[in-house]
């Protein structure tokens, strides 16, 4: 049987090797049709201690590691860091002019 994979967003790390992540999904109300997101929070072993806050990963299920973790970080998908360098550099670019008006 394939193991269960999902997606989140890191929302903690403040633990030695685990990750807290939250997986969002949206469902639909069985009588008013109306849908909502639903947010589930997972503890994942995070080995390497590499995720940081605001980063989006990928987690599978594995045998239970402790008490409330049973998710393996498996890689990260977007980095925060990354995101922000960038964002850094586009703010080195532009014109004080144009920040002053």
């Amino acid at each position: 049987m394939a193991k269960a994979t999902k997606t989140g967003l890191v929302t903690g790390n403040k633990m030695d090797k685990t990750a807290v992540v939250a997986v969002e999904r949206r469902i639909r109300h069985p009588l008013y049709k109306r849908a909502f997101k639903v947010t589930s929070k997972f503890l994942a072993h995070d080995e390497t201690n590499r995720c940081r806050v605001g980063d989006r990963v990928r987690i599978e299920e594995c045998r239970p590691l402790s008490r409330r973790k049973r998710w393996r970080v498996m890689d990260i998908v977007f980095s925060r860091t990354v995101f922000e360098e960038a964002k850094d550099a586009r703010k080195a670019t532009e014109t004080p002019e144009a920040t002053k008006a």
